[in-house]
């Protein structure tokens, strides 16, 4: 059978970043076994033919209603698909759904019928909430970064923008190219309605959202750039960690130093 991806070169690129992204996520220890998840927005590269599509599902409810998200098509990671063979065949463990003109359901387009994340309703809850407000952000990772979990294993951690201040402070980069910083949630039973409400929250006033105990959560234009966010914050963390680990606590850049990028860069904190 054809690929929906063949003779469309903009939506295979949008499965290529992801399938690049999962081996990433793979590589760096951060997915083990079937852990993470991501989730792409690709209506803007469906044409008619695709919009005709008969589905290769029964119809699936999503558990709720998301209005914006009418007619919006999405690629996803399966459930229970390791991020390893995402990266090597994407095809056969992801899979393109349509939401339907209710809002409240879906079906699978292509390739196969690899059913959603079991955490689909809370991706699509965001993507509905960012196309609520008008975002550019397509892409929404998932993944479990070592060094940024271990963080949240200490309470301090946890208070309102400490993280953030302390992974800012290790390397300019950070600060640059995760300009909002991280969103701290406390801990939630994973796949909740309560922890896809608190994300959304959160990403009122953040791009990244950290899990206490359990994982990370960004978003941004495409899953390359929500991938970039959340490596630049965790390369933070083994700095902080890596000067520990030596005997001492690092002094980091200065909150002057930090209001000077934040002015030169033109960065919204």
């Amino acid at each position: 059978m054809k690929s929906i991806l063949e003779n469309r070169p903009a939506l295979a690129h949008e499965v290529n970043q992801v399938a690049e992204v999962a081996g990433y996520l793979w590589q760096k220890g951060w997915a083990e076994r079937n852990g993470g998840n991501i989730t792409v927005n690709v209506t803007e590269h469906i044409d008619d033919e695709i919009r005709g599509l008969a589905p290769i599902s029964e119809v699936r409810q999503i558990g709720a209603v998301l209005p914006h998200l009418k007619g919006c098509y999405f690629f996803c990671k399966g459930t229970n698909k390791r991020m390893r063979d995402l990266a090597r065949w994407p095809m056969e463990n992801g899979s393109f759904i349509r939401i339907l003109d209710d809002c409240a359901s879906y079906v699978i387009i292509a390739d196969n019928p690899v059913a959603p994340t079991s955490e689909l309703p809370s991706h699509l809850g965001v993507h509905n909430y960012l196309i609520s407000i008008g975002s550019p952000y397509k892409a929404s990772v998932h993944t479990h970064p070592i060094e940024l979990i271990a963080m949240t294993h200490s309470p301090k951690f946890l208070e309102k923008d400490i993280a953030t201040r302390v992974l800012w402070s290790m390397i300019p980069e950070t600060k640059a190219f995760c300009p909002r910083g991280l969103g701290i949630i406390p801990y939630e039973l994973p796949s909740s309605v309560e922890l896809g409400n608190a994300t959304i929250k959160e990403l009122e006033d953040y791009d990244v959202v950290m899990w206490e105990k359990h994982g990370i959560f960004s978003v941004d234009v495409d899953v390359m750039a929500a991938f970039d966010q959340i490596d630049v914050l965790n390369k933070s963390a083994l700095i902080y960690i890596a000067a520990k680990s030596m005997g001492f606590e690092p002094d980091g850049m200065s909150d002057e130093q930090m209001k000077e990028m934040s002015v030169a860069f033109n960065l919204p904190k």
